[in-house]
């Protein structure tokens, strides 16, 4: 039985991990407490894991230090849903805790836990217990205690995750709404499983270590960093250097060998590898004794190529002038206009979208209530701006924490305002004003979505009760912004009722924003009855295309 962990051992855990959740996110999104059909804990969970999986494959070493950044990186670029903030800011403290170790100990797992907990919790504004964040703390306060008695792997981690179930069972007794809906916290669920894959490794159980598309069969070597985990081959990601000082080798050099020599072995190809990296780095060498993919940032890659011939014939030989790539990124940069604010928005459905760049948004995100975009997404999103600032519109409360760490990856100051709602991110868009300071337009748009009333109609999902209202799966179901507030069987008259249901004597007007399951004409039939039942309001109706999500109501 396993004693330590070393940066293969971790490599094939987060594999574990990613796969084991994968297999089992619908699980966890059927565990979402709302009745909605856009319940997604378990996919934003899972291509959090994901994308900490793509950035590990893409690392050419097993050094601990190398792994645990890739993890943390890659983990905070996929982040995505309040979920998967939680799990990259979970994964971000072990492996801080983890990455200047050799190897990991009972006793350094449970000081990565602690720390681990801790800055999950720092992440959230207002931390709510009976969430993921009760289930990481409670493993974390036991793990110490538990690793004093053992100092096998295996064994610590099932104490540990037998503690975290424990914990998991109470999370309805803190949340009532989780009692009432009759489930666990999902996002604890999650953690759950993928400690599970953890410890799977830890076990000698490889079965969650598979290749994860048939089409990438050039499989890592033996003795190859990839090959331990049995990860896909991935091109690396082009570097992004700040200066010319940074560029240390110059030359991107890339090809395959082909038709390998029959004295050539295996060893022959680690050798190839040990000699690549002697010359330069981000090192791919991987395949077999049919076809070997070669990648090396080199300054003689005239050697690369030699010591590749040993071994057979090249082919696709590719060599890249990175520093002429930085002088013309360079000037390309310079040449750049940048305005002082631009706004990014996030939304599904075209109508929605063209309605968003009719308020001067320059990019809309597609995702939302049915896709939660990652924290590279909005980054990418935000880089693609030419803006000094950015304002990000979320438009959704499960995304907030995702683009706040947005900041972090994007080369523009990115500022959050903080949208729960499409209809508040169109109130904010409207209100935002170039001319105006960054402060200004904040303070502004904060007053402004005040005092924006959000409503939806959709359908449930499940047969369950909350709310008050027992629901069978089919109902039509209207939401205020906290809870359902009506049921019914006819869209339009649950429609109507959900308008009544947060009307108030201070609303002034009422908009409409029909889904692409409603038909236009019902649109606007229904707004004629809103319009005989509150004569003295403007009515409006615009086409939205959401899916799932019948209607989406502003009142304001």
């Amino acid at each position: 039985m396993e004693k330590s962990i070393t940066g293969a051992m971790l490599r094939k855990m987060v594999v574990s991990g990613a796969n084991y959740l994968e297999e089992n996110k619908e699980y966890v999104n059927s565990l979402n407490v709302f009745p909605v059909p856009d319940g997604d804990t378990g996919t934003n969970m899972s291509l959090t894991m994901k994308s900490a999986v793509k950035e590990i494959n893409m690392c050419t070493s097993n050094n601990m230090e190398q792994i645990c950044d890739a993890i943390s990186k890659g983990a905070l670029k996929g982040a995505r849903g309040n979920s998967g903030v939680i799990l990259s800011q979970i994964l971000k403290g072990l492996t801080s805790s983890f990455n200047k170790l050799k190897e990991i100990k009972t006793m350094d797992f449970a000081n990565a836990l602690i720390e681990g907990a801790n800055v999950a919790y720092k992440a959230v504004t207002k931390p709510k217990e009976g969430t993921i964040l009760t289930v990481i703390r409670a493993m974390a306060d036991s793990s110490i205690k538990i690793a004093k008695k053992e100092s096998e792997m295996s064994t610590f981690l099932k104490q540990v995750i037998d503690i975290g179930e424990e914990a998991l069972s109470m999370t309805p007794e803190l949340l009532p709404v989780l009692k009432k809906a009759g489930v666990v916290d999902a996002g604890g669920r999650g953690l759950l499983i993928i400690l599970n894959g953890f410890l799977k490794i830890a076990s000698g159980d490889e079965s969650e270590l598979k290749l994860q598309s048939e089409t990438d069969k050039i499989s890592a070597g033996a003795g190859s960093p990839l090959a331990s985990a049995n990860a896909q081959f991935v091109n690396p990601e082009v570097v992004d250097y700040n200066s010319l000082a940074d560029i240390e080798f110059a030359y991107c050099t890339e090809f395959f060998i082909i038709n390998i020599n029959k004295k050539t072995t295996i060893a022959d190809i680690d050798k190839l590898r040990e000699k690549l990296m002697e010359i330069g780095d981000c090192v791919i060498c991987i395949g077999d004794l049919s076809l070997v993919k070669v990648h090396v940032h080199t300054n003689t890659p005239n050697k690369a190529l030699g010591y590749a011939l040993e071994l057979g014939e090249l082919n696709g030989v590719k060599i890249e002038n990175m520093l002429e790539q930085f002088r013309a990124l360079k000037v390309k940069n310079n040449q750049e206009e940048l305005k002082k604010i631009g706004i990014v928005s996030v939304c599904a459905g075209e109508g929605l979208a063209n309605l968003f760049k009719d308020l001067n948004v320059d990019y809309v995100i597609e995702g939302g209530q049915t896709m939660n975009p990652s924290a590279e997404d909005i980054a990418q999103a935000c880089d693609n701006v030419p803006a000094e600032n950015i304002f990000v519109l979320p438009n959704n409360k499960n995304i907030i924490l995702a683009a706040e760490l947005a900041n972090d990856l994007s080369k523009r100051n990115v500022f959050v305002l903080p949208t729960t709602s499409i209809p508040q991110g169109i109130s904010a868009a409207i209100r935002i004003d170039p001319e105006l300071s960054i402060e200004e337009n904040k303070s502004n748009v904060d007053e402004t979505i005040k005092g924006v009333i959000s409503g939806s109609v959709t359908y449930a999902v499940r047969t369950t009760s909350i709310d008050g209202f027992k629901l069978k799966e089919g109902d039509i179901i209207g939401l205020g912004e906290k809870k359902i507030v009506t049921k019914g069987s006819d869209v339009s008259k649950v429609t109507e009722n959900t308008v009544e249901k947060l009307m108030n004597d201070d609303i002034s007007t009422i908009t409409l924003f029909y889904g692409k399951d409603v038909n236009p004409v019902d649109a606007g039939a229904l707004v004629d009855t809103l319009k005989e039942k509150y004569p003295d309001l403007e009515i409006d109706v615009q086409q939205g295309d959401q899916p799932l999500y019948y209607y989406l109501i502003s009142l304001e």
